[in-house]
């Protein structure tokens, strides 16, 4: 899988509420706050079993009812469609489960 080119990120990343760039590295970024521990480890492990799926492990760290995802591609070096369609079933399984979204 090879690298987005600026085209394709821009289009991807515009149908992607929340997430941005990260200006230090070729990766999305997005914090999702939850009402509380339970929620936000339930929609982490419901995020776990599709990233097994797609063979796509983000990295994310909760405390409490936050949960920080960055998604890049480590084996392309840079973001890829799998970024992106990993983001939008994470922004999929939170609709109606967050506080927030930054």
């Amino acid at each position: 899988m090879s690298p987005l080119n600026k085209a394709e990120r821009a289009e991807l990343l515009s149908a992607l509420e929340g997430w941005a760039l990260l200006p230090d590295r070729d990766a999305i970024h997005k914090r999702f706050v939850f009402d509380d521990f339970n929620a936000a480890f339930g929609w982490m492990t419901r995020v776990a079993m599709v990233a097994e799926k797609l063979n796509h492990h983000p990295e994310w760290s909760n405390i409490y009812c936050n949960v920080n995802v960055t998604l890049t591609t480590h084996d392309a070096r840079g973001l890829t469609r799998r970024d992106m369609e990993l983001a939008h079933y994470m922004n999929e399984f939170a609709a109606g489960l967050t506080v927030e979204q930054e």
